[in-house]
């Protein structure tokens, strides 16, 4: 009962926190002394067991609970990824319907109209904390973001104007030509080298574009010339990301980055939209009185458009950049079978045959891209294991993928 904290002989020494008496041992968090049980288990909740002179905590949850645990967290990633696919598609077969079916040919109106939606729903995503919030830096960093922000209207826009007058199977297959050009601009702008292997890889992406072009029934000048700047555009975001945001301060998130760009974006997309489609916001007014199907599509499109985005950092937080990777790849297959069966575009085998070297290639880049990141970490003596070397390896450039790619979808 002394002020010190003094107690009987045999006993240990104890100092007040707070409320509470704790041993001297006891201010560490995991362990606790409390009167051991007459099985030879102390009274705590978790159940210390004293065997072997060391104390080991029993499993807090059972396996059958466990087990319940993990086919809930599967199911959650597996409609991560099911909301994914449908966003990315769906997104695109209604800018194909708006543009060339309903005849509502505005594209640059039609991603104004997406960047408004994107802007108010991402900071409302991110006022409600599934996000993580990252601010800018200052005023170098907010120029970086404002010059991605005009290539990403540019690669927006020119894939919209795409749809007006060309397929969406011929659209998915110039678009899956973005390595390419990503390529050749690390090369050129970042002066970043690859491997023999990566550059052949590069081949049956250019030589499956030539063949599907040649074969394509539905062949336009227009829609060709503007979704090869659409590619050429986005794959020039993806290496000034690179070259731009380079320090761990300055990389943001696509949710983060897609919200920081809309301002910018919208500036540009409703400048451009008054001088070159002045007609469209009283078509669109008039067109929502007269339709309100018309008016539900095009807020349903929107919504997509910011889902693409929204499903893409869920789908990366549940799995990892490669897989996004790799879904990506898949996607563009699936948006063509689709199309074909909901447009009924006339297609060729000779033209399908192309498009499927190319995703081939494609494939090839994305596997020599893997192997060569590993082989160089390798070099570097890392001693890391082969799963945490394919996602360091790869997270860079899947997300210039992410950014650029996927961001851009929706288009």
């Amino acid at each position: 009962g002394s002020p010190t904290g003094q107690v009987a002989r045999g006993h240990v020494p104890v100092r007040r926190v707070g409320r509470g008496v704790r041993t001297e041992r006891a201010l560490q968090p995991t362990t606790k002394i409390r009167r051991p049980s007459s099985s030879g288990t102390s009274g705590s909740p978790t159940g210390f067991h004293r065997g072997g002179g060391a104390e080991s905590p029993r499993p807090l949850i059972s396996k059958k609970e466990r087990r319940s645990l993990e086919e809930m967290a599967s199911l959650y990633t597996l409609s991560v990824i099911a909301a994914w696919y449908f966003s990315n598609i769906g997104v695109i077969l209604l800018n194909k319907y708006l543009l060339s079916v309903y005849g509502f040919r505005y594209p640059i109106f039609l991603t104004m109209m997406h960047m408004v939606m994107c802007a108010f729903l991402s900071m409302t995503v991110r006022a409600s904390g599934i996000v993580p919030k990252q601010a800018i830096k200052g005023r170098k960093h907010a120029i970086k973001i404002a010059v991605l922000a005009v290539v990403f209207v540019a690669s927006v826009v020119g894939g919209n104007i795409s749809l007006r007058f060309i397929p969406v199977s011929f659209n998915q297959a110039i678009g899956a030509t973005t390595p390419f050009f990503t390529a050749l601009l690390s090369l050129f702008i970042m002066r970043q080298k690859e491997s023999t292997q990566t550059y052949m890889t590069l081949i049956p992406i250019v030589l499956g574009i030539m063949i599907a072009s040649k074969a394509e029934p539905l062949f336009h000048p227009v829609g060709f010339v503007a979704c090869f700047s659409a590619t050429f555009a986005r794959a020039l975001k993806s290496v000034l990301q690179g070259l731009l945001l380079t320090s761990d301060t300055e990389k943001l998130d696509s949710l983060n980055l897609l919200m920081y760009m809309s301002p910018v974006a919208l500036f540009v997309l409703v400048a451009s939209a008054n001088i070159m489609e002045p007609d469209a916001f009283g078509v669109f007014y008039q067109n929502s009185l007269d339709s309100p199907q018309f008016f539900f599509t095009l807020m349903l499109n929107c919504v997509l458009a910011f889902s693409v985005n929204l499903t893409n950092f869920l789908v990366t937080k549940c799995t990892s950049p490669l897989t996004l990777q790799v879904l990506g790849n898949a996607k563009g297959a699936v948006a063509v079978v689709v199309s074909i069966i909901l447009f009924r575009n006339p297609v060729s085998g000779i033209g399908m045959v192309g498009y499927g070297i190319t995703i081939a290639g494609v494939v090839a880049y994305s596997e020599a891209k893997k192997r060569g990141k590993e082989a160089a970490a390798k070099r570097m003596g890392g001693g890391a294991s082969s799963g945490v070397l394919e996602l360091l390896g790869n997270e860079g450039e899947a997300d210039r993928q992410r950014s650029g790619s996927k961001l851009s979808q929706m288009a």
